[in-house]
Order: C-alpha cells, then sequence, then structure tokens
C-alpha cells in the first residue's frame, strides 16, 4: 500500500496533485521532486507507480519479490538499489532484516518497503526537518536512507558485542562452561552474526561506487557528485561495521574451540576418575573371587586372624591406591 506520497520544493514539502504523472510533471517543472513510499506492495498497486514511472521491469520484479541481497543496478531511466536494514530484538537476542528498495529517477524517489525494520518513516521526518538538506533533491534522499540504515548497523553491533562477553563470561565461567545448552547458544549466536553479515557485507560495493571510489566507473548516474564526501562517510561507517561483524564471527569461532576443548578435558577427567575407582574396587573384589572359589585345601582358611587379615589387606591397599590417584590428580 502507499505509505505517503509528497512532492517537495526548495526542501519543503508541498500540496500536489494526487496523480503520480501531474505531480512529477510538477515537481519538474518546479525544480523539485515527488517522493512516493509503499510498503509490501501488490503487483497490481505497484502497476500503476510502474507505468508512470518508467521503472525498469527487472527492477519491478525484485522490488514485489524481496528477498534480495544489497545491490546497485542503473538503468536507463532510474537507478535502483537495495538496502536491508537490520533490527536487534533484546527478548529473544535474535537480529532480523527487512528490505528496503529505492528507484531514483528524474524529479522522483521511489521506496518499497518490506518488513518492519525500516527506517523510513524517521529518515522522512529527518529531512523534512532540514530543509537544506532536502532541498538537494532525490540524492539527499538516498544519503539519508543509506546513513541511517548503516547508523543502526552500528547499534546492532554494539549490542552484539555485549552479547558476545556475555556468552564469553559463560563459557569460561568454573561451571557454566559445562551446560548442556551453551553450545546450542553459541550456534544460535553465530547465526545473528551471519544472517547480520549477508545485510552489511553486499553493501559495501554499492556505496564504494556512490562514494566515487570504486574502479567500475567514473560516477553514478541521477545521483549529485557533490554528495560523493557524504557517501564516502556512509561507507567508512559501514567499513567498521564490517570489521566488527568479522572480528565477532572469528571470537566466537573461537569461543566454540574453547567449550569444545573444554567439554573434551572435562571428558577426560570423569574417565580418569572412573577409571580410579574401578581400579580400587577391582582389589576388594579380586581377594573376595579368590578366597570364594570354595576348594578344600586353600591356605588360610583354617587361620584364625585370616579374616581380620584379608580385611586389613584390602583397607591397606585401598588406601594406597587412593593416595596414589589423589597425588596424580585422578581423584
Amino acid at each position: 500500500m502507499i505509505v505517503d506520497c509528497a512532492v517537495y520544493r526548495d526542501g519543503h514539502r508541498a500540496e500536489g496533485p494526487q496523480d503520480f504523472s501531474d505531480a512529477l510533471a510538477e515537481a519538474r517543472a518546479a525544480g523539485g521532486f515527488v517522493w512516493i513510499g509503499l510498503h509490501e506492495p501488490t503487483e497490481k498497486e505497484f502497476d500503476h507507480v510502474t507505468r508512470e514511472f518508467a521503472l525498469h521491469p527487472l527492477a519491478v520484479e525484485d522490488a514485489l519479490k524481496a528477498h534480495q541481497r544489497p545491490k546497485l543496478e542503473i538503468y536507463d531511466d532510474s537507478l535502483f538499489l537495495v538496502f536491508k536494514p537490520v533490527v536487534y530484538e533484546p527478548e529473544s537476542d535474535a537480529v532480523s532484516s527487512g528490505e528496503v528498495m529505492v528507484f531514483l529517477g528524474d524529479g522522483f524517489v521511489v521506496t518499497v518497503r518490506h518488513g518492519e525494520g525500516a527506517p523510513l518513516a524517521a529518515v522522512r521526518h529527518r529531512l523534512e526537518d532540514e530543509p537544506k538538506l532536502l532541498a538537494k533533491g532525490p540524492t539527499a534522499v538516498l544519503y539519508a536512507i543509506a546513513d541511517a540504515t548503516v547508523d543502526h548497523y552500528l547499534d546492532v553491533a554494539t549490542e552484539l558485542q555485549t552479547d558476545l562477553e556475555e556468552l564469553e563470561a559463560e563459557v569460561f565461567s568454573p561451571d557454566g562452561g559445562g551446560s548442556r545448552h551453551t553450545a546450542s547458544r553459541i550456534y544460535r549466536f553465530k547465526r545473528q552474526i551471519l544472517e547480520f553479515r549477508r545485510a552489511t557485507g553486499p553493501l559495501e560495493p554499492p556505496l564504494t561506487r556512490l562514494a566515487g571510489t570504486s574502479a567500475s566507473g567514473p560516477g553514478v548516474p541521477f545521483v549529485n557528485d557533490k554528495a560523493r564526501p557524504f557517501f564516502r562517510d556512509v561507507n567508512d561507517h559501514l567499513t567498521r561495521v564490517n570489521d566488527s561483524v568479522e572480528g565477532l564471527d572469528r571470537l566466537v569461532t573461537d569461543i566454540l574451540s574453547a567449550h569444545l576443548a573444554q567439554m573434551s578435558v572435562r571428558q577426560n577427567d570423569d574417565m580418569r576418575k572412573i577409571s580410579a575407582w574401578a581400579a580400587m574396587a577391582a582389589i576388594p573384589t579380586m581377594i573376595a573371587g579368590i578366597y570364594g572359589m570354595n576348594f578344600e585345601h586353600m591356605p588360610e582358611l583354617r587361620w584364625v586372624w585370616s579374616y581380620p587379615a584379608v580385611i586389613a589387606l584390602m583397607v591397606g591397599l585401598e588406601v594406597l591406591l587412593y593416595r596414589l590417584f589423589k597425588r596424580r590428580g585422578w581423584l
């Protein structure tokens, strides 16, 4: 559905015609632009927008189906970008991502949102409060969306770092590392990092090109060249995020390896303890087994002190084995 449709002139929102084509013609004549925001539109709802703004059918298909990687595509009449905003849910310590598709052309911006994590409402309000920035045209909208998305990446990376520190403390605690739920928590955390990386990693090439530092071309059509330093700043923030994500991934892999090593050491300790107790149990079992064979001609059977002597021998051997295993750390 259409969430908002507005004409902007000189950085200010203006009342314009309801028809898209009339609004676009009026905006171009006045040196302004039209910004249309849609949320999970159907093919029928988006068909009118497609015709009026001459959007490329391949980009339209991507915008309707969603589930796209962050990317930048250039067509004859428009520019198409995909962002994946990320939301951190503190109740479940989970990361979820939405999608924002941006069509940018001569005098118009069309944004298509999928999911609930897109910051478009806040971006629009922020731009309407900054007329000087909004007066730069569609490029300002694209910059504001990219900046808000990447800034939120930084917040999510900080939350994940906090969760990782808690997980690390649990793994290396005297008792917590042995919990059977620890490994599953580590794997779930690694999946959250993977979901985060799917949003941040592919976005770097498009921002690099918008910043003018890509080797693929000198510039991007429909984007003001004077905005390159601003996109370069956003790209620098994204690089920090990607470095942070890579560091988180390495650390959680190391934590998983340490947890598995701890479990292996604990299992070895348990096996040594079991072996030590089994060896101690074998001594009285062996002696009792010998004297329980019921042979007639066995020495010591008729000796008065044979029973206390055997008991004393068992106790003495048990004490000797116990002290030996204790000294070696098996018990």
